[in-house]
């Protein structure tokens, strides 16, 4: 073989053998170790000087050889020698340090570029076992002078591999020609390991220094025995041999170690340095022939022999061949030749002695086979199939067993994987210990989170490495198990915005009773909160608990009190959903939703509310309805809006199949009704029933805030009405003669001022608020509480309640003692209708919230209140969209944005005239 190749080339082809060395044995010699930066490569320059021959390059291998390999080995066979040489060549090498770099990208994150060099070192350990299981020497070469350590947790780690994969190794060389202690052990004998260090520098040999440096008393100094660079290879052995028994990669029985060591030869090689200093060189050389030629007692030899002999050893100083076994400097050894140094140890195999390295009282013999090249390929190509690369299915089972037993490698390798590992398991239960700190019983999810952020933060001061993103998900698995085994609270929120205060539960069905014993509980809904609320007429008041469905707050409540109070009142019902089939569905918001216009729908409230609501701007038709005019006498306004009442009132009709799953408000579709109502409007009694001097006679009431505001209301007939209309229009006539007052300002006299009292007719409204404690009171306006001291009613008219937007929660005036308001919410509105000549049209419109908030209102907008009757609109006590609830304010949320918007009432005060 004139080239070297891969070895797997070289176990694919047939080599031509002479016919002279066909039939006798091969040594097998397998170097590796690491080499230093510079342009050649020692271990393959090393082959050069063996074999005498220039096999491979001075400054490397061709760069595209094994670019997309990790490591590779270089086979060269010398037939003449029957020596295979074999040169492993990994990431410790400068090139494939290198290529493996460049093959990183930048964005590789630490944990991955970890797992790349991890895998690198068990590619470089099982191509390194491979040797050992085919190799008679192998020769570790290193680049300093100085023993690396690592090398003693890399052998006892391939000690273990070879002990988990031997018996794979077995089975697939159990059919080749070999021996039975081949077969058995899996190698052809212990293989034998020397070393070869690389002089750098560190050890300067100087002349003084072959002359040695004792003194015998005398002034001069006694010559050593051996040479500087002989006393550091006997140096070297010493400490190898001590290093490898106290780790026990080397004991007594050579059979049972991964590789052995002569007991009576020299097994570590110095190759020496290149002079730095070529001057200093020669001066030493000079000075180093006067020293000879003063103390050399003999006949000096001839001038062309001595000059001979001085440029051999000028070229050749520390390789001089051995054949004296006496330099020239008077006594003292001279230094074999690399050559020498190993082809001591290639004898014995070639000449089938083997290696007995065992040392004790009783040595075992170990087994040795010197194989033919033929045999040796067959074994190795069995090998290679089941270490290295496995191309046949015979073997793919044993190979992929081999790999599953690298794994055992890690405990050794990897030591910043075992720091880590280390670091984390040790910050992992104080990671625990702050998750568990003033934790609850049970806790939202909202408190896991904080809990689980605090618990990260105290992991990430611990721990470091490789390890932490893997330590880091199992803190979080661990927080989580423990919060979801009995820890974790319903998330559940009620109306009011409060917790449930059970840990995680399931609802009861339809028929079933909760059970506390079953796993997971079934229970319903409850956060522990009690409040106090008045039934839909307001003479009876309950304690409630705290709702979690708008079905238990709005309606169910009330329908269990109305039971008891309420249920024989007259009553105006609401339009609710009635269903034509067995099995009707809830509505599909996607279908609709293209018919909403939630912004013109507000456009439309506000065109509304300018246009036809009652008490409004001064320029309105509140001013109309308080001056006595009715809706005609306003012309083309009262044409306006009552055209745009028309278009309002034009819907389709509500479905019969599907029902609406929440609450009508302005975003939901057209032609849709719920199954149950959320408002109420019942009736106390007629007109009289209401006393102006004693207010209304209900519970919960605060003192002198039971009154209603009167809201004084004009009646003409029609023929004023037109007359005052055409007054109005706009025309010439419409302005009046100097000092006469119009027909349209008569009334801003003060009532029975030239007009009789008859025409009058007073309304009492009263908007009531009552908080969580059942306490109740009327407003008078947006931030004020009614309040009569005495008697004869409230001074205040009801026209500021009725112009301005009522919030839907105020602060309550009886506030506790706790730092959070207290707020009182908008629970209903009593209206006293007078038995007359008109008309009192009721349309609530409720904004629960900041927009976009919906506009909530009843099934039905609109509704005439009957004359002569106490009428009572009970509003929802809770509000729901299709997000969700509108929950109360917050501490920092205006009221103002939560309201009941004006026009609430609207009055109709036109008659026939009397025939």
């Amino acid at each position: 073989m004139a080239l070297p190749v891969d070895i797997s080339v070289l176990l694919q082809s047939d080599v031509i053998e002479d016919s002279l060395y066909k039939d006798e044995g091969v040594c097998i010699l397998g170097i590796f170790g690491k080499s230093a930066v510079q342009a050649g490569c020692a271990k393959e320059s090393l082959i050069n000087i063996l074999s005498d021959k220039h096999v491979f390059s001075l400054f490397g291998t061709d760069e595209t050889d094994g670019l997309d390999e990790r490591s590779s080995i270089k086979a060269y066979y010398n037939q003449e020698n029957r020596v295979l040489y074999l040169v492993l060549t990994t990431i410790f090498d400068n090139r494939q340090l290198l290529r493996a770099c460049e093959s990183l990208t930048s964005g590789l994150g630490h944990t991955e570029a970890h797992e790349f060099w991890k895998g690198a070192d068990k590619d470089h350990c099982l191509k390194l076992l491979y040797l050992f299981s085919l190799c008679h020497i192998l020769l570790l070469v290193h680049p300093t002078c100085s023993f690396d350590v690592t090398y003693d947790r890399l052998f006892r780690a391939l000690d273990a591999l070879r002990q988990k994969t031997l018996p794979f190794l077995r089975g697939a060389i159990k059919d080749c020609p070999v021996s039975k202690e081949w077969k058995m052990n899996c190698r052809p004998c212990p293989p034998r390991l020397l070393f070869v260090f690389q002089m750098n520098g560190a050890l300067r040999i100087s002349a003084s220094g072959l002359a040695g440096n004792g003194n015998d008393g005398t002034g001069v100094d006694k010559p050593k025995k051996h040479s500087p660079r002989r006393r550091l290879q006997h140096a070297l052995e010493d400490q190898i041999y001590r290093i490898f028994r106290k780790s026990r990669v080397l004991t007594n029985q050579s059979s049972n170690c991964l590789f052995t060591v002569p007991a009576n030869q020299a097994f570590v090689y110095v190759v020496p340095g290149p002079e730095e200093d070529p001057i200093g060189s020669l001066l030493g050389q000079l000075r180093a022939n006067c020293v000879l030629r003063e103390c050399d007692p003999g006949t000096p030899a001839p001038g062309q022999r001595r000059y001979q002999q001085m440029r051999h050893s000028n070229r050749h100083p520390s390789f001089n061949i051995e054949n004296s076994g006496l330099s020239l400097s008077g006594g003292q050894l001279v230094d074999c030749t690399l050559k020498e140094f190993l082809w001591q140890h290639v004898e014995l195999v070639l000449n089938k002695k083997g290696f007995d390295d065992s040392v004790g009282r009783n040595p075992q013999p170990s087994h040795f086979e010197l194989p033919t090249y033929s045999k040796w390929t067959r074994v190795a190509s069995r090998l290679y199939q089941v270490m290295i690369e496995n191309s046949e299915e015979d073997t793919a089972e044993l190979f992929l067993k081999v790999q599953g037993q690298l794994k055992v490698l890690e405990g050794f390798l990897d030591a910043d994987a075992k720091f880590s590992e280390n670091r984390c398991q040790k910050a992992l239960p104080l990671a625990h210990s702050t998750y568990q700190s003033n934790l609850p019983h049970n806790y939202t999810t909202t408190v896991h989170k904080n809990q689980l952020a605090q618990a990260l933060r105290v992991y990430s001061q611990h721990a470091r490495g490789v390890a932490f993103q893997r330590y880091a998900v199992q803190l979080h698995e661990d927080c989580y198990k423990f919060w979801s085994n009995g820890h974790q609270l319903c998330e559940e929120r009620s109306l009011t915005d409060q917790h449930c205060v059970h840990k995680f539960h399931l609802l009861p069905k339809p028929g079933e009773k909760p059970e506390v014993d079953h796993n997971p509980p079934i229970l319903y809904h409850n956060s522990r909160g009690r409040s106090t609320s008045s039934c839909n007429c307001g003479k009876k008041q309950a304690p409630r608990e705290d709702p979690f469905d708008i079905q238990t707050a709005n309606y169910d409540f009330y329908l269990m009190l109305e039971e008891k109070c309420c249920s024989k009142l007259e009553r105006i019902n609401f339009p609710v959903f009635q269903a034509s089939t067995s099995d009707p569905a809830p509505a599909c918001d996607d279908a609709a939703r293209p018919q909403e216009a939630p912004a013109s729908d507000a456009e439309r409230l506000k065109e509304k509310e300018s246009v036809t609501h009652t008490p409004g701007d001064s320029t309105g038709l509140s001013l109309a309805l308080s001056l006595g005019q009715s809706t005609d006498s306003l012309g083309a306004y009262a044409d306006g809006a009552e055209g745009h009442e028309k278009r309002q009132s034009v819907d389709r009709q509500a479905s019969t199949v599907e029902y609406l799953p929440g609450m009508l408000h302005s975003g939901c579709p057209k032609g849709l009704l719920p199954k149950f109502s959320s408002w109420s409007l019942v009736k106390l009694g007629p007109a009289k029933s209401y006393n102006t001097l004693v207010g209304l006679e209900q519970p919960g009431f605060l003192p002198g805030s039971a009154f209603l505001l009167p809201w004084d209301l004009v009646i003409r007939s029609r023929s004023e009405d037109d007359s005052s209309s055409t007054e109005l229009d706009g025309g010439a006539s419409s302005w009046p003669a100097p000092n006469k007052v119009p027909a349209g300002k008569r009334s801003t006299v003060g009532i029975g001022r030239g007009r009789r009292r008859d025409d009058v007719s007073r309304v009492y409204v009263g908007f009531e608020y009552e908080d969580s404690r059942g306490r109740r009171f009327l407003s008078s306006g947006p931030d004020k509480v009614v309040k009569v001291l005495g008697q004869g009613g409230p001074k205040e008219p009801a026209t500021r309640v009725l112009n301005s937007d009522m919030p839907l929660y105020i602060p309550s005036p009886a506030q506790g003692r706790g730092i959070k308001p207290h707020y009182a919410q908008l629970a209903r509105l009593f209206v006293v209708v007078p038995d007359g000549p008109i008309e009192i049209m009721l349309s609530p419109q409720v904004q629960p919230g900041p927009p976009p908030c919906p506009i909530f209102h009843p099934e039905q907008p609109e509704v005439v209140l009957p004359p002569d009757g106490l009428w009572v609109l009970r509003f929802p006590y809770a509000y729901l969209t299709d997000s969700g609830p509108c929950y109360p304010p917050k501490e920092n949320q205006p009221l103002a944005s939560f309201r009941v918007l004006k026009g609430i009432l609207r009055a109709n005060t036109a008659c026939s005239p009397a025939q």
